[in-house]
């Protein structure tokens, strides 16, 4: 694209079409939807300031890409990286389970809304692939990778951006590009990104049906029926994390007796269902409690991932509260 294409005046609207897919970007790069989105308004500030570098020689998309890279590689600097309560040691027994002490949201892998980072139509398979690549477990093995190596792995595995593209965008060579992307797929190990078709079927329908159903009714014996033998749940900013429909129907009866009372409002995140979970406000109606991210295999659900506290339900679209029910 000739640089006289790219002008101040009509800028705004052509780094708009991109900012989805660079969402997605960002996201997978940092494991925040907060600071995915940071990331590309940076992105985009950049890219006003230095339209005047654009030579022309690569597309606006690539040089957006370029850009987007070098933001988030600076975001990541350090050890620190996010993760999920799983991946703190093993889970506990319900009878010793306490929640333990808040750490920073820093922490945490976060979820993200679908709406934000998945295109509204395309090739079903190029959907399903896009979905595979922003599921919690996924975007939480990619914490383990060096930056670079992430960002290799993600526009050679997830975008299909060919070698010698991810090694003009990475000022390196494709020899480089190719030996950091088998060592990400050596840490990678067992997640992979086939592309399978992920959409929720009628059963899987029906079956957030009953689970709403019994979640509100606080029907926990029906709840745990849905659940798989080997289910989990987690619950960020604690550590803390079950396994199990045992001690998943232990800690409701138990702790977690405070569900009792709730609303669910549905939503979509990290190519999953999602819930915004209400609490009953003393003050009448329901409060933001946590975001319930609700995983499902075949017929059962098999991740029950809450993230407490109200921070999120702005981002995904949901009520800051409701009203008491007529």
């Amino acid at each position: 694209m000739a640089n006289d294409l790219v002008t101040a005046a009509d800028l705004e609207p052509q780094l708009e079409q991109y900012r989805r897919e660079l969402t997605a970007y960002c996201y997978r790069m940092l494991g925040s939807g907060f600071e995915a989105e940071d990331a590309v308004q940076e992105t985009f500030v950049k890219a006003w300031k230095n339209l005047d570098r654009f030579e022309g020689r690569s597309s606006l998309r690539s040089w957006l890409y370029r850009i987007a890279t070098n933001v988030c590689l600076d975001m990541v600097r350090g050890p620190q990286r996010r993760a999920r309560p799983m991946e703190f040691g093993p889970s506990s027994p319900v009878k010793t389970a306490k929640v333990g002490p808040v750490y920073p949201e820093k922490t945490w892998i976060q979820p993200i809304p679908d709406a934000k980072v998945l295109p509204d139509d395309g090739d079903p398979a190029d959907l399903a692939l896009a979905r595979e690549s922003i599921r919690l477990a996924f975007i939480a093995a990619l914490q383990n990778l060096p930056p670079k190596q992430r960002a290799v792995l993600i526009l050679r595995e997830v975008l299909r951006w060919q070698a010698s593209e991810v090694a003009e965008l990475l000022n390196t060579s494709v020899a480089s590009v190719n030996s950091a992307l088998q060592r990400a797929r050596d840490t990678m190990g067992d997640v992979n990104l086939d592309g399978t078709p992920t959409t929720v079927d009628a059963d899987q329908q029906e079956l957030l049906a009953r689970y709403v159903d019994a979640f509100e009714r606080y029907d926990v014996s029906e709840l745990v029926t849905m659940l798989r033998a080997d289910a989990v749940m987690s619950m960020p900013p604690f550590a803390l994390w079950l396994e199990g429909p045992d001690n998943i129907a232990g800690w409701f009866l138990g702790e977690g007796i405070v569900c009792q009372g709730s609303r669910l409002l549905p939503t979509m995140a990290n190519g999953s269902m999602a819930f915004g979970c209400y609490h009953v406000d003393p003050d009448g109606g329901h409060a933001p409690w946590a975001l319930q991210v609700i995983e499902i295999e075949g017929d059962k659900i098999v991740g029950h991932h809450n993230f407490l506290g109200g921070e999120l339900f702005e981002s995904f679209g949901l009520p800051p509260h409701l009203p008491a029910a007529a």
